[in-house]
């Protein structure tokens, strides 16, 4: 399955959640800190989540992309075109 070409985030994380290896990056170049919430505008990550991320092995990328849909859910930020 195609990640990227999942509509929503919270889609685009349970997608990447359920691969068995290999997860793919939740950067969707648009590249912004939203300094009220500590999240990238676009992808819903933490600085330190995007700085650790190459590093991460993909249990710690699930539990990121985890942590992804939960703030999509609950409404932290909404990228162009999408719907949480």
């Amino acid at each position: 399955m195609n990640v990227a070409s999942l509509s929503t985030l919270p889609a685009r994380a349970a997608a990447a959640r359920a691969m068995a290896s290999d997860l793919p990056s939740p950067c969707i170049s648009i590249c912004r800190m939203v300094p009220a919430t500590g999240f990238c505008e676009g992808c819903l990550r933490t600085i330190a989540e995007i700085a650790a991320w190459s590093r991460m092995d993909d249990a710690g990328k699930r539990s990121v992309w985890r942590a992804i849909e939960l703030r999509a859910e609950a409404g932290f930020g909404v990228a162009a075109g999408d719907t949480p």
